[in-house]
């Protein structure tokens, strides 16, 4: 039930991965595969360069080349910038407001959890030990996305149609 189909409605939107651990995001873009994820992913390697690549500045102000997000995975733990400043960051700016952020990391702290929400997260899920896990866990993301009603500009909105 994973299959084709749900994927192909979304190839044209991009999902954002932000994670400074280049083997997670590896192991993320096969478990995207694997699970038919449908999106197109970019990445970046730390809350800098996630925020250049959300404000398009520099090298990511070419949205053909880096489209604007239809969602993002976010780490919290990085180096210049982490997650949090990154969630701080998006919420200033109201062009992003309908852009679900979902925190993906290794943090169990019950007070990332609390400031993750705090800052807007949408969601904050723990990276799993297994790639069968996290493949799993990519799965009931994608549908979660896609089942989820989201507010006007989303691009999510506009792949249901």
């Amino acid at each position: 039930m994973h299959g084709g189909d749900k994927g192909m409605g979304m190839r044209s939107l991009t999902l954002l991965m932000v994670d400074d651990a280049e083997n997670d995001l590896l192991l993320l873009e096969t478990a995207l595969k694997q699970a038919n994820f449908g999106c197109s992913p970019q990445k970046v390697l730390n809350g800098e360069e996630a925020i250049a690549y959300l404000a398009g500045d520099g090298k990511y102000s070419d949205r053909t080349k880096f489209p604007n997000p239809a969602a993002v995975l976010l780490d919290l733990n990085m180096p210049q910038k982490n997650g949090f400043e990154v969630l701080s960051w998006v919420r200033g700016r109201p062009e992003l407001k309908s852009v679900p952020f979902i925190v993906l990391t290794a943090s169990l702290r019950r007070q990332d959890v609390e400031q993750a929400a705090s800052l807007g997260a949408h969601s904050y899920l723990v990276k799993p030990a297994s790639l069968s896990d996290l493949i799993s866990m990519i799965r009931c993301l994608g549908d979660w996305l896609r089942m989820n009603h989201y507010p006007p500009g989303n691009l999510w909105v506009k792949t249901r149609s």
